[in-house]
C-alpha cells in the first residue's frame, strides 16, 4: 500500500517538473522573443536613423554652401584635372560642401567636358551653376558689368579701358602693371606664358601684348586690378595652349609668337589676308631685310598717329624696325586669335611688300620694290591727290 502511494507521489512530482519546465521554456521563449523584437526595433531605428541622416547629409551637400554669400573666390583648375581633384579643390576653397558628393553628382548626371582655367565662384552658387561654369568657362549668373578690349590695343590704351571700371587712374594702372613685384607674382602664376623674355631691359612694358582682346564679364562693381588682369592673362593662356604643339614644331617661344602676331594685327585691315602679311614679314627676315613696319615706329615714339612721317622713321629705339632688323624686343599691342594663327601659318609666297589702298583698306602685295612703288603711286598717292 505504501509502495503504491509512493509511486503515485513520484508520478505527480514528475508531471509537475515537466509542467514547470514547459512554463520556464515558455517564459524563456517569450523573453527571447521580446529581446529579439527589441534588438530588431533598435536595428531598424538605427538603419532608419542612418538613412535619415544620410539623406539629409546628401541633400545638404547638394545645396549651396551659403545662399546669401556672393563673395567671389578665385579657383584655378589645372590642365588634366579629374572630377575628384576638382571636387577636392572646390571643397577646400569653400565653394561646395563635399567633394565626394560633387563627384557622384557629376557622374550620375553624365556631366563632362570641364575646362581648365581660372574661375571665380561664390558659396551661393548651386552645383548646376558650378558645373555649367566649368563646362563653358563662363559664369552663368548675370554680370554686373562687361569690359570689352578690342584687338590691336597697346597697354596704355587698355589701361584707360580698365580705369573706367576701377578707382585707379590709367597712369596708376600702367605703373602698377610695370611694377617688378607685380610682374614677378604674375610670372609665378602664369609660367606657361610669362617667361623671362618679358624682363628684357629693352622692353617698354613687360605685359604688353599679353592681355588678350575679348569681352570680359565681372560680378563685382569694383573688381581689383589683379583680378581683371588675371582674367585677361587666363584667356591668353587658354588660347596659347591650343597652339603649343605648333610652337614646339617651329621652335617658337610664346614671346616671339605674340610679338609677330602683334605686328600682323597692327598692319592688318578688315580686308587683309593676315597669312599673306605674315609671309611678307617672314620673307623679309629670311632675306635679311628689315621689317620696316610703321606701327613699331609709332610705338617707339609713344604716339598714336594716322600717318608716319619720314622724320619719325629715324627715331632711335630698339622697336624701330626701319633701323633694326628682325623682330622688336616684344609685342607692340595685343592680338586676336586670327593674327596668332597667321603668325604660325604664313602663306607660301614670295611677297616682300604690301600696302593698304587709300580709302578702301584693300591690301595689295608685291615681290619687288619697283612693283611696290607702282602700287603705291596708284592706290595711295593718286587717291590722296
Amino acid at each position: 500500500m505504501a509502495d503504491k502511494e509512493s509511486r503515485g507521489t513520484n508520478k505527480l512530482d514528475f508531471k509537475t517538473k515537466i509542467r514547470n519546465n514547459l512554463l520556464e521554456r515558455r517564459n524563456e521563449a517569450r523573453i527571447i522573443r521580446r529581446i529579439v523584437a527589441i534588438i530588431t526595433l533598435i536595428a531598424l531605428l538605427a538603419v532608419g536613423g542612418v538613412a535619415f541622416f544620410g539623406y539629409n547629409y546628401v541633400k545638404s551637400a547638394l545645396e549651396p554652401v551659403d545662399a546669401n554669400n556672393n563673395k567671389l573666390t578665385e579657383v584655378d583648375v589645372p590642365i588634366g584635372s579629374s572630377t575628384t581633384s576638382i571636387g577636392k579643390l572646390l571643397e577646400k576653397k569653400g565653394i561646395i560642401k563635399n567633394g565626394t558628393i560633387f563627384k557622384y553628382y557629376v557622374k550620375f548626371n553624365n556631366i563632362s567636358g570641364f575646362q581648365a582655367g581660372n574661375y571665380k565662384f561664390s558659396p551661393s552658387m548651386t552645383l548646376n551653376e558650378i558645373t555649367e561654369t566649368l563646362k563653358t568657362g563662363k559664369l552663368v549668373r548675370e554680370a554686373i558689368f562687361k569690359m570689352t578690349v578690342p584687338e590691336g590695343l597697346s597697354l596704355d590704351q587698355i589701361a584707360k579701358i580698365i580705369a573706367k571700371h576701377t578707382e585707379m587712374s590709367s597712369d596708376d594702372i600702367l605703373k602698377k602693371l610695370d611694377d617688378p613685384e607685380m610682374v614677378k607674382q604674375l610670372m609665378k602664376k602664369y609660367p606657361e606664358i610669362l617667361t623671362d623674355d618679358i624682363l628684357n631691359e629693352n622692353i617698354k612694358h613687360p605685359l604688353e601684348g599679353y592681355l588678350y582682346p575679348a569681352t570680359y564679364s565681372f560680378y563685382e562693381e569694383k573688381p581689383s586690378l589683379e583680378s581683371i588682369i588675371g582674367e585677361m592673362l587666363s584667356q591668353t593662356n587658354k588660347v596659347i595652349i591650343k597652339y603649343s604643339g605648333m610652337m614646339e614644331e617651329k621652335a617658337m617661344s610664346v614671346h616671339e609668337l605674340l610679338t609677330m602676331a602683334s605686328l600682323i594685327e597692327k598692319e592688318a585691315t578688315e580686308k587683309a589676308d593676315r597669312n599673306n602679311i605674315s609671309s611678307v614679314f617672314y620673307n623679309r627676315m629670311e632675306t635679311g631685310m628689315p621689317l620696316q613696319t610703321d606701327p613699331t615706329v609709332l610705338y617707339a615714339l609713344g604716339k598714336h598717329k594716322d600717318r608716319t612721317l619720314l622724320e619719325d622713321l629715324k627715331v632711335e629705339s630698339p622697336y624701330n624696325t626701319y633701323i633694326h632688323k628682325g623682330l622688336p624686343p616684344g609685342p607692340i599691342a595685343n592680338s586676336g586669335e586670327s593674327s596668332i594663327e597667321a603668325a604660325l601659318n604664313p602663306a607660301d609666297t614670295e611677297y616682300l611688300y604690301f600696302l593698304a589702298e587709300y580709302g578702301t583698306g584693300t591690301v595689295h602685295y608685291s615681290k619687288t620694290l619697283q612693283e611696290h612703288n607702282a602700287l603705291k603711286e596708284k592706290y595711295i598717292t593718286n587717291k590722296r591727290d
